[in-house]
């Protein structure tokens, strides 16, 4: 059962309903990526066939997930959520049917890149909402809605890969795709049909100053999607680097228990950060978190067996979850409510850019310098977010801090 502060958060009227729903296609958007995996390479036998349709749909999720959430704000989720919906129904289909009829590989990640520009960011719609419900009474609650939203994403994210990966090796790789869809489509249908907790539209303003005030080039945003890639990057890293690590240490199977024993003890730090409503000004404590990640991630770099790397990971993996409802309550206080979903649908692709791109080039640096090498780009990205956390205090300026709009409190003040 939820700890008291996620009880009150879950009895708002009309929040355990879109929360619920949206964790229900969260799930499906967890499986979906490798569900690709097993899907192609079940049929192909060819992991790089599996590895070409599955980055098409990454790509392309990448890319459209800001360019949907735009019209999200624009239209309302209620309005664009159902024909999205039957939009990424029918991409799966058409890759599902690519894959069984044995297309050549541009068919497949033709569809895997129409399945990806069509999932619908079910977590950015979910944090706008939250932010509807409470802005205006409940402002010091924020910080613990967008730490359930974080545990909501971690449990999808530790449950998904693991269910699809057990359909796949069962011998039901399409099943797994399908369940995926499925899944996302109920979510989000369930989630459209609530139209009393949708953000309010806005309307469009035509004066050159209003369509500024509206833009994401804000100084403080723009430092939280830096932020946001750079923590993709250590993602990235880590991943191939814990890895390479084990096999390196002749302990291949030591990777699985550190990344479950790094999940877990996040859901905890994110679920203990949650609890308590923070009066310490959101700027201060993510220079505080962000040094201490950098810190651990350096310490990294001395482990010499992998038991103390994986006590260093979960060590230093205790920061992340609080870095990221950081992030989202700074994003949220650096834009105007009419670009809101877009701000947080960006925050997502600069983090997945990130953690992509690390995973290429931390695979050269581990070829070139062995795991360290790898661990090293990851300390680089801790360092590098320490740093920019550090630059909005000593302008004087929290990241995000801007004056308040009329009837909305500012979320960078303490509470």
């Amino acid at each position: 059962m939820p700890s008291a502060p996620y009880r009150e958060l879950l009895r708002t009227p009309g929040a355990a309903a879109f929360f619920l729903t949206a964790c229900t296609g969260r799930l499906g958007i967890a499986m979906t990526g490798l569900g690709v995996v097993w899907l192609v390479h079940g049929r192909t036998g060819s992991y790089a066939s599996a590895g070409l349709v599955t980055g098409a749909f990454a790509v392309a999720e990448a890319l459209a997930g800001p360019q949907l959430a735009r019209l999200m704000d624009r239209f309302g989720q209620t309005r664009v959520l159902p024909p999205l919906l039957l939009a990424h129904a029918g991409a799966v289909a058409a890759l599902l049917a690519a894959v069984a009829g044995g297309g050549p590989g541009a068919l497949m990640a033709a569809g895997g890149a129409l399945a990806g520009a069509t999932v619908p960011q079910l977590g950015a719609l979910s944090a706008a909402r939250w932010v509807t419900l409470l802005r205006a009474e409940r402002p010091a609650e924020l910080p613990g809605a967008f730490a359930l939203e974080s545990l909501g994403n971690a449990v999808g994210f530790l449950a998904g890969p693991a269910l699809v990966s057990l359909l796949g090796a069962s011998g039901h790789p399409a099943l797994g795709t399908i369940l995926a869809a499925a899944l996302v489509v109920g979510g989000g249908g369930a989630l459209a049909a609530q139209r009393g907790t949708a953000p309010p539209l806005s309307a469009p303003e035509a004066t050159g100053r209003s369509r500024t005030g509206r833009s994401l080039l804000r100084p403080g945003f723009v430092r939280a999607a830096g932020l946001n890639l750079a923590i993709g990057v250590y993602f990235g890293a880590i991943r191939v680097s814990v890895t390479a690590f084990a096999v390196e240490h002749h302990a291949a199977a030591a990777a699985a228990p550190v990344f479950v024993a790094s999940n877990c003890g996040g859901l905890l730090a994110g679920w203990l950060y949650g609890l308590r409503r923070w009066r310490t000004a959101p700027g201060v404590q993510l220079a505080a978190v962000t040094a201490w990640l950098a810190l651990g991630s350096l310490l990294l770099l001395t482990a010499r067996s992998p038991l103390a790397l994986g006590a260093l990971i979960v060590l230093s993996g205790a920061a992340v979850p609080p870095v990221l409802v950081l992030l989202s309550v700074l994003a949220e206080s650096a834009v105007h409510r009419s670009v809101l979903t877009q701000a947080f649908s960006w925050l997502n692709s600069a983090s997945a850019a990130g953690s992509a791109g690390a995973a290429a080039v931390s695979g050269r640096a581990v070829d070139a310098f062995g795991a360290h090498g790898g661990l090293a780009i990851a300390a680089a990205a801790t360092v590098s977010m320490a740093v920019l956390a550090a630059a909005g205090l000593r302008t004087g300026r929290a990241p995000g801090r801007i004056p308040p709009a009329r009837g909305r409190p500012d979320m960078t003040r303490p509470q």
